[in-house]
């Protein structure tokens, strides 16, 4: 049996980690679910670079203030709003049928969140091996009656195999994403980002800081090999993607406000 990985820092939604094992989870399934509690009261999610086409069509895109910047989705503009998922963590851009089964659905769900519960962690801090985890405590990975099973015998099933095959995939993202970032910062590319909104009858224009943003300014200002360079890699595409996005910002914020939830004028820092 393998040990359990040692305590750290829990990523967003992780309340606990357990390595998965045919010996333990041996007659453990996951059962399906249309809602993601977890999900319910979190305003701003890590997005990896490749999601920026999909994403931008539906939510803002910013990054993290700081040196250690990530590319973020905005869920809501203050912490705890969550204009996309209800109390119970299910969708509300969706159409259901009478019965509530979603028959229509063209939201982006970031795929952070579609990995939840799982995650690929080292089991010891000077492993470069990673072993698939998950969150103990998530309603949707158990002891179960019914769901689809994790194993069969001691060989994981055509599902564990397949969630492995995810986790591995967001982990090369979340590289090429670092790598995008860094090269954003070695640009100077980046900087601190501001959002001002004149609501109807409002005295003062609410005012969103504490994230970062491409400096549009800076990036038409690029000539020669560093134009070349994000060019040839495709990162101008990407970057462009960002920019676009941000006009989604006072769509949120309409949103906000359709459901009494304006909260300002700051936006809390959503690193």
């Amino acid at each position: 049996m393998a040990s359990a990985p040692q305590p750290q820092p829990l990523p967003l939604f992780y309340n606990d980690l357990q390595p998965l094992s045919s010996q333990v989870h041996a007659d453990w399934r996951v059962r399906p679910t249309d809602r993601a509690k977890f999900l319910a009261n979190h305003h701003a999610i890590p997005l990896t670079v490749e999601e920026f086409p999909q994403a931008q069509r539906f939510m803002p895109i910013i990054f993290s203030s700081g040196p250690d910047a990530v590319p973020l989705a905005l869920f809501g503009l203050n912490e705890g709003v969550n204009v996309f998922f209800d109390e119970e963590g299910q969708l509300t851009q969706v159409i259901r049928d009478e019965q509530g089964t979603i028959i229509e659905s063209s939201f982006y769900v970031p795929a952070y969140i579609r990995r939840y519960p799982y995650l690929l962690a080292r089991l010891q801090p000077n492993s470069e091996e990673l072993s698939l985890c998950f969150d103990p405590t998530a309603d949707t990975i158990g002891a179960f009656e019914e769901g689809d099973k994790l194993f069969e015998g001691d060989q994981p099933s055509e599902l564990t195999k397949a969630i492995l095959e995810f986790n591995r995939q967001f982990e090369e993202a979340g590289q090429r994403t670092a790598q995008f970032v860094k090269e954003l910062q070695d640009l100077d590319l980046l900087m601190e980002g501001e959002v001002s909104i004149q609501a109807d009858g409002a005295s003062q224009p609410f005012v969103y800081r504490g994230f970062s943003m491409v400096n549009e300014e800076k990036l038409n200002q690029l000539r020669g090999d560093q134009l070349r360079k994000i060019v040839q890699s495709g990162m101008l595409p990407l970057i462009y993607a960002h920019l676009f996005s941000l006009s989604q910002i006072r769509e949120v914020f309409a949103r906000q406000q359709r459901m009494g939830k304006i909260v300002g004028p700051q936006l809390v820092n959503p690193a």
